[in-house]
């Protein structure tokens, strides 16, 4: 059966990409909560739908909380893994990506467009080492993720929910980090970007203050952008409009119950 073309009749309760991601792959065996991410709708391109279509069966994974992922299996190797919470249409998921071939990226959004765009770039430039994560990055992390698996963690360009009612809808709170922490191994890296000045502020308390990560700035301030996460569009449109991009290095530091490597 052909895929169908976007924006396309389809009767009701007709799934929108028969082989592609689940509306809402956790359904309702979670509880409901309050949560850091809204879903976008948007239309689908015809190379989108078709990336969709043929990949998602190999790259693609849906969260719906009811099995630990094995990523050695998942990605085909056992090398590092790095979880990326939202990553837009992943142009720059994709280049971290090809630039670092021997590190695994587990990239996390629920935005469809993004996710068959990021499917096709990868597919076009033969990169073996994205897998594309469909729901909430939460019950994947709680549900679906071992303990010590991770390797390293970025948030880039989260929702800022600049109003005060919605501060509680960010991403990064004291409750998430903990629960990341499980997830991390010793010594893995969290890397957070923002434009919006005061949930920069807010990321630097929050992480300054958590027991299990320690800012990589000897000054414990903000860390000049790394070289390997490319300068975004979107990053580019608010630097020109003059606004202040902030990125937060933490390393996870080891448990306190086990001695550290050697």
């Amino acid at each position: 059966m052909s895929p169908r073309v976007p924006g396309g009749s389809r009767a009701k309760g007709e799934p929108r990409f028969p082989d592609g991601p689940q509306a809402d792959p956790a359904g309702s065996h979670f509880e409901r909560r309050i949560r850091s991410f809204q879903p976008r709708r948007s239309r689908v391109t015809a190379g989108q739908a078709d990336a969709l279509q043929r990949l998602w069966s190999r790259w693609g994974l849906d969260i719906d909380g009811q099995r630990v992922v094995d990523l050695a299996e998942l990605f085909g190797n056992t090398n590092p893994v790095v979880l990326e919470i939202g990553f837009g249409m992943g142009e720059a998921t994709a280049r971290m990506a090809a630039d670092a071939p021997e590190t695994n990226i587990l990239a996390v959004d629920v935005h469809t467009p993004g996710q068959g765009n990021l499917l096709a770039l990868a597919d076009r430039a033969g990169l073996a080492n994205v897998r594309v994560a469909n729901g909430d990055a939460i019950i994947l992390l709680r549900e679906m993720l071992a303990p010590d698996s991770l390797d390293g963690l970025r948030v880039y360009f989260p929702d800022p929910w600049p109003k005060k009612r919605h501060h509680k809808r960010r991403l990064i709170q004291p409750e998430f980090l903990t629960l990341a922490a499980t997830r991390l191994r010793p010594g893995a890296l969290v890397h957070c970007a923002t434009d919006w000045e005061p949930y920069a502020e807010q990321m630097l308390d929050v992480l300054t203050a958590h027991p299990d990560f320690e800012n990589t700035r000897p000054d414990g301030g903000y860390a000049p952008r790394p070289a390997f996460r490319p300068l975004t569009r979107f990053e580019g449109q608010g630097l020109d409009k003059g606004h202040v991009v902030n990125d937060l290095l933490f390393r996870r530091v080891p448990h306190p119950d086990r001695p550290s490597a050697a």
